[in-house]
């Protein structure tokens, strides 16, 4: 009888798991670790190397390398007060415009359109976010910068008692006013920025989407839910973080673009909080610009400006892979 027992509780008791070691196992395992921890010390390189070549720049500049907003370092009177608003607001304006966008497309290629129709859906938006930065900067230019006016008009007239949509030296009851005051602004580098953020946003939110569980659908379906019910019940509670993920991922790349902003904004070194007013400017515009002509101190005030975009993409792009992570694991809707 007491071999009998001591039997079972052998069969209910969890097996350990043992890792395989067969010789193909071992190799993709540390080829993995090698990779992750290559990854990792690429990225504390660069982190590195900014500093050092920053730290003459920032030794001379102190805690005014943030609050100062001129850019003349070869006199000593430097710091990204103005270029790090402009990067804010161009990243903002690109996030409130391509979050909406991205989560339509999202729930329509998951959760409407035909299962024929999906795979070309799905490439179309990997193809956008595959277009050079120069193509979309082009756009800007030749396109937005012309077509905008009319909305940029609009919002400053209604709404230019918003600090943020106020535009100096404008009268928006003069018919003849000229429009360039509405162009080359940080409103037209956003809405810029915000189709090149926009695939890579729906795509994480689309692979969150697609993983809410079929059972949790049916059962709203069969509650009596209409499609819509279905989706903000249960498709959009389980989707949250991917939606939060994607966001991030997509703020992380609007603060670090380069070519779209440069060719777009007309650039300008004073702190411009008026998104629709023309003149802003940016972080990585900035390196772009003055790194040609710079001189050694220059070049070293550029690499602080480096450094601290640098932190701040990489803190955002964490955050958003934690974030991505967990939505992956599962998570619990309210159906």
């Amino acid at each position: 009888m007491s071999q009998q027992s001591t039997t079972a509780e052998e069969q209910l008791r969890p097996r350990a798991v043992r890792a395989s070691s067969a010789l193909s196992d071992r190799v993709f395992r540390g080829g993995s670790r090698l990779t992750g921890f290559l990854v990792f010390g690429v990225m504390a390189a660069i982190g590195l190397f900014l500093a050092l070549r920053a730290a003459e720049a920032l030794r001379a500049a102190g805690l005014g390398f943030l609050t100062t907003a001129k850019w003349q370092p070869d006199v000593r009177q430097f710091g990204i007060a103005a270029v790090l608003t402009g990067t804010v607001l161009i990243a903002l304006v690109a996030v409130c415009v391509s979050v909406p966008l991205a989560i339509g497309t999202a729930l329509f290629i998951s959760e409407v359109a035909p299962r024929w129709l999906k795979p070309w859906l799905v490439s179309l938006v990997d193809l956008m976010a595959a277009l050079p930065s120069v193509v979309y900067g082009l756009w800007g230019l030749l396109f937005f910068n012309g077509a905008v006016v009319g909305v940029a008009r609009w919002l400053a007239t209604w709404f230019g008692w918003i600090p943020i949509l106020h535009v100096d030296g404008a009268d928006p009851t003069d018919p003849l006013g000229s429009a360039s005051v509405y162009t080359a602004s940080a409103f037209v580098a956003g809405l810029t920025v915000s189709l090149m953020v926009a695939p890579i946003q729906c795509s994480v939110m689309r692979e969150a989407f697609s993983q809410a569980p079929a059972g949790e659908r049916e059962g709203a379906y069969a509650l009596g839910a209409t499609r819509w019910g279905m989706i903000s019940s249960v498709v959009l509670p389980f989707g949250r973080g991917g939606i939060i993920g994607g966001t991030m991922l997509g703020l992380g790349r609007a603060l670090g673009e380069t070519i779209a902003v440069y060719m777009v904004i007309s650039q300008v070194f004073d702190v411009q909080i008026h998104i629709l007013q023309v003149g802003t400017n940016s972080v990585s515009s900035l390196i772009a610009l003055r790194y040609g002509d710079a001189s050694g101190f220059g070049l070293s005030a550029l690499m602080a400006a480096g450094l601290a975009l640098f932190l701040i993409t990489l803190v955002v792009n964490f955050a958003a892979s934690t974030i991505v992570a967990r939505s992956r694991s599962g998570a619990q809707s309210e159906a």
